[in-house]
C-alpha cells in the first residue's frame, strides 16, 4: 500500500514538472505532454522515446529528430552530464529552410571544363543574373580563356561586366553571396575546395554525366534561380571533414605564396624551428589513403581519439562524410548513408583479411592514420580526388568533422532529392518485379494440399 501511496506521489511529481517540459537545445520548439502514464508509472523524459497513443495530437515536431538531446533525463534520477563542448545538434532533414538576413548581390558561376555543350547553358545563366536579378556574377578567370566564349561577340558585353579570380591566388570566400555549378558532381566538389571556411548556399544544376549531387534540371533554371534568391528552397547540410597534414620537413624548403602553401593548400600552421610543416583541408567527399605506385601492401596504422583501433594492411583505407558515403566508399564495399546523419565512414581498400568490414563512427571523434613502423613502403593521400601528395614515416594526417558543412539546395527536400538520386543515378534496388502466381496454378495447389 505505501509503495502504490509512492509510486502515485512520483507521478504527481513528475508531471507538474515535466508537463510544460521543452527542450532548450531545440529552443523551445519540441513540446511534449506527460499526463498518460504508461503501465502504470510516468512516462520518462527520453525524446527518443514516442509519445503514448493518447498523447499523439498534444505532441509537436518542428526542428528536432527524435533522437537524443543534451538535456534529456533518464527515468527519475538519471540524465547526461553537461558537456561545454557540445557542437552538434541533430536537425530535423525536413524543416532545414534556407533564408537571407539580406538579398543576395553576388554570385559564384562554376561550369565544367572542357565541354563545349556547356557554353550555351552558361551564357544564358548569366546573362540572366546580370539583366534580370542585377547581380555581380563571379567566374575563373580560365573559364573566359576558352576560344568559344573569347570568340563570342554576342557575349561581349555581358562578358566585361564579370568578377573574375585565380584558383590557389585570390581568396573570394567573403565577397560570394551563393554558387550555382554547371555540370556534373565535380563541380560541387571543386566549390567546397575554394572555401576553406564557411561555405554559401550552393545551387548545383544537372549538366554532367552522373549527377548525384546536382538535383537541379536546367529547363526551367529561371524559375528555380528566382525562387533561390527569394529564399524559398530547402537544403540539406552536407558535412565536410576537417583533415590536418602534418609532414617532416627532410631539408625541402617550403614557398608560400599569398598565403597558400605547397599544393596550393592553405597552411594551418609552419614551424621551420621543429622541422614540421602543417597543412589544413576541408574535404567534402572522402580522404584517400593508398600504397601509390608501390607493389607491396599498404601498411597504415589508424587512431581513434588516441588510441589505436586497428593498422591496416591492404591497397588503402578510406575516410568519408555521409556525402562521400555514395562515392569511392560505396565502390569498396561501404553502406550508403543519408547526408543528414553525424558520421564518419571508415573503408578499407581491397584489405588482406576477410574479416575487415567498414565500419561508421561518430562524427565528433577524430581520427589520426600514419605510416605503421613495419611498412615497407610509403602511402599516398588526396583530398576529393585533389591534392595528391605522400605519406612517409613520421608524417600524420587527423581527421575530424568540421564546422563549416556545404549547404546544398534541394529541389524538393534532403529526403526526397536522396532516394531520387539512389534510383536516378545508381539504380538503387532495380530489379524485375517477381510474377505473381496465376488463378489456375494457385487453385491446382490448393488441390494437391
Amino acid at each position: 500500500m505505501e509503495m502504490e501511496q509512492e509510486k502515485m506521489t512520483m507521478n504527481k511529481e513528475l508531471s507538474s514538472d515535466a508537463a510544460a517540459y521543452c527542450c532548450s537545445a531545440c529552443h523551445g520548439d519540441e513540446t511534449w505532454s506527460y499526463n498518460h502514464p504508461i503501465r502504470g508509472r510516468a512516462k520518462s523524459r527520453s525524446l527518443s522515446a514516442s509519445p503514448a497513443l493518447g498523447s499523439t495530437k498534444e505532441f509537436r515536431r518542428t526542428r528536432s529528430l527524435h533522437g537524443p538531446c543534451p538535456v534529456t533525463t533518464f527515468g527519475p534520477k538519471a540524465c547526461v552530464l553537461q558537456n561545454p563542448q557540445t557542437i552538434m545538434h541533430i536537425q530535423d532533414p525536413a524543416s532545414q529552410r534556407l533564408t537571407w538576413n539580406k538579398s543576395p548581390k553576388s554570385v559564384l558561376v562554376i561550369k565544367k571544363m572542357r565541354d563545349a555543350s556547356l557554353l550555351q547553358p552558361f551564357k544564358e545563366l548569366c546573362t540572366h543574373l546580370m539583366e534580370e536579378n542585377n547581380m555581380i556574377v563571379y567566374v575563373e578567370k580560365k573559364v573566359l580563356e576558352d576560344p568559344a566564349i573569347a570568340s563570342d561577340e554576342s557575349f561581349g558585353a555581358v562578358k566585361k561586366k564579370f568578377c573574375t579570380f585565380r584558383e590557389d591566388y585570390d581568396d573570394i570566400s567573403n565577397q560570394i553571396d551563393f554558387i550555382i555549378c554547371l555540370g556534373g558532381d565535380g563541380t560541387l566538389l571543386y566549390a567546397s575546395s575554394l572555401f576553406q571556411g564557411s561555405v554559401p548556399p550552393v545551387m548545383a544544376f544537372h549538366l554532367g554525366s552522373l549527377g548525384f549531387l546536382t538535383p537541379f534540371s536546367f529547363e526551367n533554371f529561371q524559375s528555380q534561380v528566382t525562387q533561390v534568391i527569394e529564399g524559398n528552397a530547402a537544403v540539406v547540410l552536407r558535412s565536410r571533414l576537417k583533415v590536418r597534414v602534418v609532414k617532416e620537413l627532410r631539408g625541402k624548403k617550403t614557398t608560400v605564396h599569398n598565403g597558400l602553401g605547397e599544393n596550393g593548400s592553405r597552411p594551418a600552421g609552419l614551424d621551420m624551428d621543429v622541422g614540421k610543416q602543417a597543412m589544413q583541408y576541408q574535404v567534402l567527399n572522402e580522404v584517400v589513403i593508398d600504397r601509390g605506385p608501390s607493389s607491396y601492401l599498404s601498411n597504415v596504422d589508424v587512431y581513434l581519439d588516441g588510441h589505436l583501433i586497428t593498422t591496416v594492411q591492404g591497397d588503402g583505407v578510406i575516410v568519408s562524410t555521409p556525402t562521400g558515403s555514395t562515392a569511392y566508399a560505396a565502390a569498396a564495399g561501404a553502406s550508403m548513408i543519408h547526408p543528414n546523419v553525424p558520421a564518419i565512414m571508415i573503408t578499407p581498400i581491397c584489405p588482406h583479411s576477410l574479416s575487415f568490414r567498414p565500419i561508421v563512427v561518430p562524427a565528433g571523434v577524430e581520427l589520426k592514420i600514419m605510416l605503421s613502423p613495419e611498412a615497407r613502403n610509403t602511402a599516398w593521400v588526396s583530398f576529393d580526388g585533389r591534392k595528391r601528395q605522400e605519406i612517409r614515416h613520421g608524417d600524420s594526417i587527423s581527421i575530424t568533422t568540421s564546422c563549416y558543412p556545404l549547404p546544398s539546395i534541394c529541389v524538393r527536400d534532403p529526403v526526397s532529392d536522396w532516394f531520387e538520386s539512389l534510383a536516378q543515378c545508381l539504380h538503387w534496388n532495380v530489379r524485375k518485379k517477381q510474377a505473381h502466381f496465376e488463378e489456375e496454378e494457385e487453385e491446382e495447389g490448393e488441390g494437391e494440399g
